[in-house]
């Protein structure tokens, strides 16, 4: 599922292909993948509208219109695709045509959604979300506030977009493993060198996890594009079985509300 890093990076990529071009056509080619809108009412808000800006809220992108934004969420499998004629191939949800080429969205699970807002923060999710990590305002008090708040187990503080907007499943299991913390610590019994310790491992693990996804840059115009060699910097994200890098010790994987966590239990306190 793309994250923060992820993200950003596909912002970074679309921002000097769209901005300031005009959307002529909008083309719903599945309708599930606008819910709970209607094609037609996508259409006629977005169609004939300039991009201003590409900009990132925790996990959603956002083109900025010059009259309201187009928002995408990408879930789990989500992505775009660039063609550069107005000639579309292969399993697309929802097309934009500019003058030059084509952007496609695509999920074939149909978990991504596209909407059209007056504003950003007119979505449920968007306005509910924390603070950015990666921003100024993720400061060690901020966080050691949310630490002493909670008595849920810190790998479900971490991933809650409500606290910290952007982090997800990957990059919570890397952040806890460098800090040397359980994922089923209670959050307000991290002493504050561990808080201290956290997050700085939170920011670390993410600008390393961005300059992965950056260099190479996501190319929209290879339909079997991915961000290469993050396998290269994760340390325990689905490495069951496999040696702990730090103490030699067994990864392992286990359920924490539904999600997987995977951790050391020799060097994970």
């Amino acid at each position: 599922m793309p994250e923060l890093p992820e993200v950003e990076a596909v912002v970074r990529s679309l921002r000097p292909l769209v901005r300031g071009k005009k959307i002529r056509r909008c083309r719903v080619l599945h309708a599930i993948a606008v819910r709970p809108q209607q094609p037609a009412e996508l259409r006629r808000a977005i169609e004939g509208r300039r991009v201003e800006a590409v900009a990132r809220r925790g996990k959603y992108l956002l083109l900025r219109l010059d009259r309201g934004c187009v928002i995408l969420h990408f879930r789990l499998d989500g992505q775009l695709v660039w063609f550069d004629t107005k000639q579309i191939c292969g399993h697309i949800d929802v097309a934009f045509e500019f003058g030059d080429g084509v952007l496609g969205f695509v999920d074939r699970r149909h978990f991504g959604r596209v909407h059209w807002l007056a504003r950003p923060d007119d979505s449920r999710g968007i306005r509910a979300l924390g603070v950015e990590p990666l921003s100024a305002a993720f400061t060690l008090r901020r966080f050691t506030e949310l630490l002493a708040a909670s008595r849920r187990p810190l790998k479900l503080l971490l991933m809650d977009q409500t606290k910290i907007a952007g982090l997800g499943n990957i990059y919570s299991n890397e952040a806890l493993w460098r800090a040397r913390l359980h994922p089923r610590r209670r959050a307000d019994r991290v002493a504050p060198q561990e808080a201290r310790r956290l997050h700085k491992t939170i920011v670390d693990v993410l600008r390393r996890a961005l300059e992965c996804c950056t260099h190479p840059a996501p190319d929209f115009r290879d339909r079997a594009w991915w961000f290469e060699g993050l396998e290269r910097i994760l340390r325990v994200y689905g490495r069951k079985g496999e040696r702990c890098r730090r103490c030699g010790g067994r990864i392992r994987r286990s359920e924490l509300s539904g999600r997987a966590s995977y951790f050391c239990p020799g060097c994970q306190r």
